[in-house]
């Protein structure tokens, strides 16, 4: 009976051709320094998350008055107003329960400048009482914190968003942002004492410190189209986007550098043994950029320059700065300026990669530059086809495509041009309800690394986006990111599919080819729901 059915079945579907050979296992090797020179070729896992996205009642932040109700006293921006997050504050020491059971060896997060300074030169000792504690709790539960000092948000006095053009003057009330001729010094100035202040508290306990993160995307959100706080809009025009935005950017290159050596001043512990008392970087928002035009691959000399501008200015000039301390202040793509005071203020880099979108030149939507990208959900003809047909821009996703190779390519390219500068990926993610989705997005994203280092590529390890759901800035409650499902009439947080994928990962250092015949290799991932019922989602 066998033999007659192994001779059936082969009438229907038999081949003299052997069968493709499983993808063999990845192995990431062993945890060691992210950043030292004697960790290089060691690995970290990890997750990230940040202090406004995840704490209640953070109600000195920015973040708060931009999104609160306008009966409440806010300014009732974005989809949803930040309130409780996801209740991370509270339920801080819980949380490095979940972090331990999924075998992560280091957290990424960020220390709310709003909570330990709510207002100007007034020092919060509860709340540096309070991320002491975590910081504790998760050492002791062999986590190893790496703190991000500036992601995102602000205390109000800082930018009140309320007053965005300053219209009121400069005041401890309100510094009136990055790019005032007055209140720039000023921020910058406080930023140090922030750095001080934190290196001092924890200095003993943190040796890897991030200054700023994602400051092209934060700067363009805040500063250039109005999404962020203060919600000020100086790039869609000529005279504010060279008078008005690069001072912006000028001010936040020095508040970097400032806290980068003010840290290095007073930070003088090893606290993990490596010899090396603090290494200080900064991540960066990076993209997988195509050359486009009427919705298409383009391969118009125009558009390839256009998507090259958008690459040097989005992933190099930030960057270059640092290193080299000449800034390019009228955004042509050489450096015209000397900032000395900048130079050689990062020890590391954090990639955080989640999109691939396209680039074109016509129409130039941003003055001076010539060009204009794809936004996701607004489209200038500059958008192109997914590559993969599972991509929707319906609810909850980001409404941009997430492209496997992209995070490889960036690290090429990174590696290529820095060879000296330890990487990392402090950042992907992907939004999504669906748990299988997340786990192909951490297989696949851990094979593209893998695959940079084999080829020399200087990564040190992942860190996922994000431990669990939180409050996802201007898109509100919507998109999911998380490893754990937060339901937000409990809070409770529920592991999903993807922690499940990301635990198996930590715990065993590698990939088992079982994982990727499962949920590996590039091409359509599982669909959300809405793209299997066919709707097509325009909002």
């Amino acid at each position: 009976m066998r033999r007659l059915f192994f001779a059936l079945s082969c009438l229907v579907g038999c081949s003299d051709e052997a069968p493709p050979a499983p993808p063999a296992d990845i192995a990431f090797g062993e945890r060691g320094s992210l950043v030292s020179p004697e960790g290089k070729g060691s690995f970290r896992f990890g997750a990230a998350s940040a202090a406004t996205q995840i704490e209640d009642q953070n109600e000195n932040t920015d973040w708060w008055i931009f999104t609160a109700p306008e009966d409440q006293g806010g300014l009732g921006k974005g989809k949803a107003f930040v309130g409780d997050a996801s209740k991370g504050y509270e339920k801080a020491l819980e949380d490095v329960a979940l972090l331990r059971e999924l075998g992560l060896d280091s957290y990424r997060f960020s220390i709310e400048w709003a909570r330990v300074e709510p207002a100007r030169d007034m020092i919060d000792e509860a709340a540096l009482d309070h991320y002491g504690a975590f910081i504790d709790a998760l050492i002791a539960a062999g986590i190893e914190p790496v703190i991000t000092l500036h992601h995102f948000a602000n205390p109000i006095w800082v930018a009140d968003p309320r007053d965005p053009e300053c219209m009121m003057g400069v005041s401890d009330l309100n510094l009136c942002g990055l790019g005032h001729p007055q209140g720039g010094p000023e921020i910058v100035a406080e930023a140090a004492e922030l750095a001080q202040l934190l290196a001092e508290h924890f200095g003993d306990r943190v040796d890897v410190w991030g200054t700023v993160n994602e400051p092209v995307n934060y700067l363009l959100a805040a500063y250039g189209v109005g999404t962020f706080p203060p919600g000020r809009t100086l790039i869609l025009a000529e005279d504010t986007l060279l008078g008005g935005f690069v001072p912006v950017v000028r001010d936040y290159l020095r508040f970097h550098a400032a806290m980068y050596q003010a840290i290095r001043q007073y930070d003088t512990a090893d606290a993990d043994g490596d010899g090396r008392p603090a290494d200080i970087g900064l991540t960066l928002n990076v993209g997988s950029f195509v050359p486009s035009r009427d919705n298409a691959v383009s391969s118009e000399p125009a558009d390839v320059a256009a998507r090259d501008r958008v690459v040097a200015l989005y992933h190099h000039m930030f960057i270059e700065t640092l290193r080299q301390g000449r800034f390019d202040s009228d955004l042509d793509g050489a450096a015209d300026e000397d900032l000395p005071e900048v130079a050689g203020t990062i020890d590391w880099l954090g990639v955080q990669y989640y999109f691939r979108a396209g680039v074109t030149a016509d129409p130039g939507l941003v003055p001076v530059l010539a060009l204009t990208p794809c936004f996701g959900t607004f489209d200038f003809g500059s958008c192109v086809p997914p590559v993969n047909a599972d991509f929707t821009k319906c609810v909850p996703s980001m409404r941009y495509e997430y492209y496997e190779p992209g995070v490889y390519e960036v690290l090429k390219d990174f590696a290529a041009r820095w060879a000296d500068l330890p990487l990392f990926v402090s950042e992907s993610g992907i939004a999504t309800e669906v748990g299988r989705r997340r786990a192909e997005h951490v297989v696949r994203s851990l094979e593209q690394i893998a695959r940079a280092r084999d080829e020399g590529v200087d990564v040190r390890g992942y860190f996922h986006w994000s431990l669990f759901d939180n409050f996802e800035w201007a898109e509100g409650f919507d998109p999911r990111f998380g490893l754990y499902h937060v339901d937000y009439a409990t809070y409770a947080r529920t592991a999903t599919e993807g922690a499940h994928a990301l635990s198996d990962i930590a715990h065993t250092r590698g990939i088992s080819g079982t994982q990727r015949t499962d949920l590996g290799g590039t091409g359509p991932m599982t669909a959300e729901p809405a793209f299997v019922a066919g709707e097509h989602c325009s909002e």
